[in-house]
């Protein structure tokens, strides 16, 4: 199943930078072990926020919810997520 999942980064600005860069690495990391997982399947940045869009597969809402708590800033998310399915323009014909 695919999800779009928003993603906003609240990470509290007076957080000190050395840890910032630190949650920043762990996150990219983490970030492609879930592309290698065939989780996460496209990332997009939102032009002048702190802010990503992603499209994600996963077997279930609760396998989603397992990837996504998996990321390093997740305490610091606010994230939305629109569960997809196949229109039917996008269907072979039969």
């Amino acid at each position: 199943m695919e999800f779009l999942v928003r993603s906003e980064n609240n990470l509290p600005r007076d957080t000190p930078e050395h840890v910032q860069r630190q949650l920043r690495a762990e996150e990219r990391q983490r970030a492609q072990e879930l592309r290698e997982a065939g989780i996460l399947r496209r990332l997009w940045r939102v032009p002048g926020r702190n802010a990503a869009i992603g499209l994600y597969e996963a077997a279930d809402a609760t396998e989603l919810h397992t990837a996504l708590t998996s990321l390093p800033m997740w305490t610091w998310m606010d994230i939305s997520i629109e569960p997809l399915a196949t229109h039917p323009q996008e269907m072979p014909p039969s």
